[in-house]
């Protein structure tokens, strides 16, 4: 077998573990997750997972680096392509939105972590999370420096859509289970999340613009 070969084998070992670590943290949390549970969902026996992670934190560590680079890079580049704070803050949004449906365990992972106070969070996640909401207070002292927001207190912001767009995501199943029992419910359990971004980015906008 060639190196090239086991290689790809061996990342795509790791993926299949990361993978399967990421759906059992998100759903049972850090404590309540054993090595052995994930392991088995892996199909893998923990020596292997032990080879390419050092242990449970260094792999939950792993698995909170490469969501955490996710959505920062397509936040980034969806941030690249304005060239005003309007556009960039829909774009933060967006992009934001669209991740966490394409990567429902991101919402969940994130929010069992906020619930804990970040309490098995190394010091490089959290610079991660500084980041993205740096990026927000950035995009937010533009729009107050050119007149286009007002009264900005950015954390306030910054929780308005990344709590709101983690809720509607986590709550997914939730709010199918509602509608179904109440048609006029009106849980949005059907609406794009492109519709459900621009719906908050008009909202927010539209306060910010209120001097």
């Amino acid at each position: 077998m060639s190196n090239s070969v086991r290689r790809r084998d061996a990342e795509a070992t790791k993926s299949k573990i990361i993978g399967s670590a990421m759906a059992l943290f998100s759903k049972k949390g850090f404590d309540a997750t054993t090595v052995d549970d994930i392991a088995e969902a892996s199909g893998v026996n923990k020596a292997l997972l032990y080879y390419y992670f050092k242990n449970k934190a260094g792999l939950y560590s792993e698995v909170m680096t490469r969501v955490l680079d996710a959505i920062g890079a397509e936040v980034l580049a969806a941030n690249a392509r304005c060239s005003d704070p309007l556009c960039e803050l829909e774009a933060f949004i967006t992009a934001y939105a669209v991740h966490a449906v394409k990567n429902p365990y991101f919402p969940a992972l994130l929010l069992r972590e906020l619930s804990d106070s970040g309490a098995h969070l190394p010091e490089m996640m959290f610079e991660k999370m500084r980041e993205l909401f740096a990026l927000l207070r950035r995009i937010l002292a533009r729009g107050e420096a050119e007149g286009l927001f007002h009264d900005v207190v950015p954390m306030v912001v910054h929780f308005m859509i990344i709590g709101t767009l983690n809720l509607l995501v986590t709550t997914q199943p939730l709010r199918e289970a509602a509608q179904r029992h109440d048609p006029d419910a009106q849980t949005c359990s059907d609406c794009p999340i492109e519709e459900i971004a621009a719906y908050l980015y008009r909202k927010i906008r539209r306060m910010l613009e209120e001097s």
